[in-house]
C-alpha cells in the first residue's frame, strides 16, 4: 500500500474540548492539528513557550478557523501539573478527549525531575498520572475518552518494583520500558475503576510504532548532544518506505483510539504492519506485561504515594 494512502477519517468533533500533551512538535502536533480540523477545541499544554507558539501558528496556517490555545505544563514538575489542573478546574468546562502523548526517551545518564523522580518514570508516567487524577471531575463531566500513548518498549523488560526510580543502578532503555509499562497499566486501571464506579470515562492505549520523531533525536536539555544512530537509521528506512512509519502515519493510532466509535475501552491500538512498526492503525493484542490487574492496582497505589494523589 503506498504510504500516502494511509489515513483515517475523524468524526465531527464540534463542541468537544480536547487536551493533548506534547503537542508542540512531532506526533503530538499532528494529533492536535487533526483534532482541530475535525472541529474540536484543542488545549495544548506545553513546557517550551517558544515551541508552543510556533506550533500554534502552524496549526492556524493549516486550519484557519482552529480553536486552539496554549497552557503551561512541565510534566516533570508536580507543582506545574497542579497549577494547570487548578486553572482548568477553575474554568469548569468539561473535557471530552485527553490524549496523553508527551514523553521523553533514554537520556544517556540518569536524570531526575523537579521532584526527584527518575526522569522517564516521572515524566512519562507520574506526571500524566497526576494530571489525570487531578482532572477527574472535568473528565467525568465530559464522559471523556482518555487515550494514553505507550510504546512497543512496553512489550519488554519490567517494572523495577524494588527501585522504581533507578537509584541503585540505571539502564536508560529499561527505565524507559518501565515508564511505558507503568503508564499502560495505569491507563487500563483507569478504565476498570471508571467502569466499576460509573465515572463515565473510557480509557484505552495506543502506540505509534517506529517513526522518525524527536524522541531519539538530539535533545540537549536531557544531555543528548546529537542524533542517535537509531534515529538516523529510522529516518533512512522511513524515507524509503521500508518497514517503519512516518511522523504522519505514527499519529493515526492515537487519533483512532481517541475518536473512533469502533475503538473500545481497554484496547491497545497501533500500526498493523509487520512487527506493528508501521502501517494503518488497528487493534492489537494487549502486551503480556499489561495484563495483570494486580500489577495495575499496585502501580496506581505506588503512584498515589509518590505524587500525593
Amino acid at each position: 500500500m503506498p504510504r500516502t494512502t494511509i489515513d483515517i477519517a475523524l468524526p465531527d468533533l464540534s463542541g468537544k474540548r480536547a487536551v493533548v500533551t506534547g503537542a508542540s512538535d512531532g506526533i503530538g502536533l499532528g494529533i492536535a492539528t487533526r483534532l482541530a480540523a475535525a472541529g474540536a477545541e484543542v488545549l495544548m499544554p506545553v513546557r517550551n513557550p517558544r515551541k508552543g507558539e510556533s506550533a500554534l501558528a502552524g496549526i492556524r496556517r493549516e486550519v484557519p478557523d482552529a480553536k486552539v490555545s496554549l497552557r503551561p505544563l512541565d510534566l516533570g514538575s508536580l507543582a506545574s501539573v497542579a497549577a494547570l489542573s487548578t486553572a482548568l478546574l477553575d474554568e469548569d468546562r468539561p473535557i471530552h478527549l485527553l490524549v496523553n502523548n508527551a514523553g521523553v526517551m533514554t537520556p544517556p545518564d540518569r536524570q531526575t525531575t523537579a521532584d526527584g523522580f527518575e526522569l522517564q518514570f516521572g515524566t512519562n508516567h507520574l506526571g500524566h498520572f497526576a494530571l489525570v487524577t487531578r482532572l477527574l471531575p472535568l473528565l467525568r463531566a465530559g464522559r471523556a475518552r482518555v487515550t494514553s500513548q505507550i510504546s512497543i518498549a512496553a512489550n519488554r523488560n519490567a517494572i523495577n518494583w524494588d527501585d522504581v526510580n533507578w537509584q541503585r543502578s540505571y539502564d536508560g532503555m529499561r527505565a524507559y520500558s518501565q515508564s511505558k509499562i507503568a503508564f499502560g497499566l495505569f491507563g487500563l486501571e483507569l478504565d476498570r475503576r471508571s467502569e466499576a464506579g460509573g465515572w463515565g470515562i473510557t480509557s484505552n492505549l495506543c502506540h505509534p510504532g517506529i517513526a522518525p520523531t524527536s524522541l531519539l533525536a538530539a535533545r540537549p536539555e536531557i544531555g543528548r548532544g546529537q542524533d542517535t544512530m537509531g534515529v538516523r537509521w529510522i529516518r533512512t528506512l522511513s524515507a524509503r518506505g521500508i518497514l517503519v512509519g512516518t511522523v504522519r502515519t505514527a499519529q493515526l493510532p492515537a487519533l483512532y483510539a481517541a475518536t473512533s466509535p469502533e475503538a473500545r475501552r481497554g484496547g491497545l491500538y497501533g500500526p498493523s504492519g509487520p512487527g506493528h512498526l508501521g502501517g494503518p492503525p488497528a487493534e492489537q493484542k494487549l502486551y503480556g506485561r499489561l495484563r495483570s490487574p494486580e500489577d495495575a492496582r499496585r502501580i496506581w497505589q505506588v503512584s498515589e504515594e509518590l505524587t500525593g494523589g
